[in-house]
């Protein structure tokens, strides 16, 4: 890691209107708390071009710059688990919304500390000032209406037919249609809690002996046939920096083993494997022209809140690096798509977890 602050997110109950825009929440789950009202994204699986769901937001403004006065960064991802193929990253996405102080959608004033009267005519699924209509599913856009009721939108096909088949064919053109449950599309809901990681001299990389195989008495005389030398030599190598890798990923996270992200604009991301590691040039500059950095990164940890768990396939990572405009340029109330990279872990890491 740089010498940069590294901040540990966690995550933790909270009433549900924290969690929504006007309080400019960091969380997990849910329905994004978008940040701008105007050019939200369009969110398709780059792999199998199925609705994305929303995985997280971290608002984090940027102090001394007044057009990031207020700033978060989503995060979407598949839940298709045949799109998470080893290192693939089209499976996820991350963007980024910046306001500000003075804008049309928040006050100036720093939202209160208690709850804010509820208003009965206001509509959850439609933004207050743009009047921008959501998915009932997935609170992403959704001008797609119910032909019966015309009240109720979705992003699509997908999600309409997931609503109906779920709760909307008993609802539709009644006034149960205006209760709004949660999909089972979402991740459970939850506040993300940040706190700054305790120094700790114990988490300095400790040099593991590299395993001397030439005194073995196994016969590799028809893997040898195969294989020159060097490439032998090759793979113990990889095979010891990966297991080095996944060892100090293991030892830095042991005194908060609950840490669900980890930010730090401008360092470095801890990574689970030695392997598939982005060079400079796998990064591409924003289009700006403005060099992206590390900003934060997603842990497996948060995988066992999200029930996804299967028998069979499911969707996974070793962990989501998050890149994103140095300058953080301003996009005009437009979201601006960022930088995500998956780096999953071994077939042999996965049995040392």
């Amino acid at each position: 890691m740089s010498s940069a602050e590294v901040v540990l997110g966690f995550l933790e109950e909270a009433e549900p209107w924290r969690l929504r825009s006007p309080q400019f929440p960091s969380k997990v789950g849910g329905k994004p708390a978008w940040l701008s009202q105007r050019g939200l994204p369009a969110l398709g699986c780059d792999i199998c071009c199925q609705p994305m769901v929303f995985l997280l937001q971290v608002y984090a403004p940027i102090s001394g710059q007044e057009r990031s006065f207020h700033r978060t960064l989503f995060v979407f991802c598949c839940k298709t688990p045949e799109c998470y193929t080893h290192n693939d990253s089209r499976c996820v996405k991350v963007f980024r919304s910046q306001l500000p102080r003075k804008n049309e959608f928040y006050p100036y004033e720093p939202p209160p500390e208690d709850e804010p009267p509820k208003d009965p005519e206001q509509d959850q699924n439609v933004l207050p000032v743009s009047g921008l209509k959501l998915c009932w599913v997935c609170g992403c856009p959704g001008n797609k209406a119910c032909s019966r009721c015309h009240t109720v939108t979705y992003c699509g096909k997908h999600h309409q037919t997931l609503h109906w088949k779920h709760t909307h064919k008993k609802e539709c053109c009644s006034q149960e249609a205006s209760i709004i449950t949660d999909s089972l599309f979402l991740f459970p809901e939850s506040e993300l809690v940040t706190e700054p990681e305790e120094e700790n001299q114990d988490t300095k990389e400790v040099e593991e002996p590299v395993e001397d195989n030439t005194e073995r008495g196994v016969d590799c005389s028809s893997l040898a046939d195969t294989l020159a030398d060097t490439d032998l030599e090759e793979m113990a190598m990889h095979e010891t920096e990966d297991n080095r890798a996944f060892q100090q990923f293991k030892k830095r996270i042991a005194p908060e083993p609950h840490q669900v992200v980890r930010y730090s604009r401008g360092g470095s991301p801890l990574w689970v494997s030695s392997q598939h590691i982005p060079s400079d040039q796998d990064i591409p500059p924003c289009s700006c022209g403005g060099k992206r950095i590390f900003e934060f990164q997603v842990m497996p940890q948060l995988l066992n809140t999200l029930c996804v768990d299967s028998t069979e396939a499911s969707i996974d990572w070793g962990t989501l690096a998050v890149y994103t405009c140095s300058n953080s340029c301003n996009h005009d109330d437009q979201y601006c798509p960022e930088v995500i990279w998956k780096q999953d872990l071994s077939s042999d890491q996965h049995t040392q977890s």
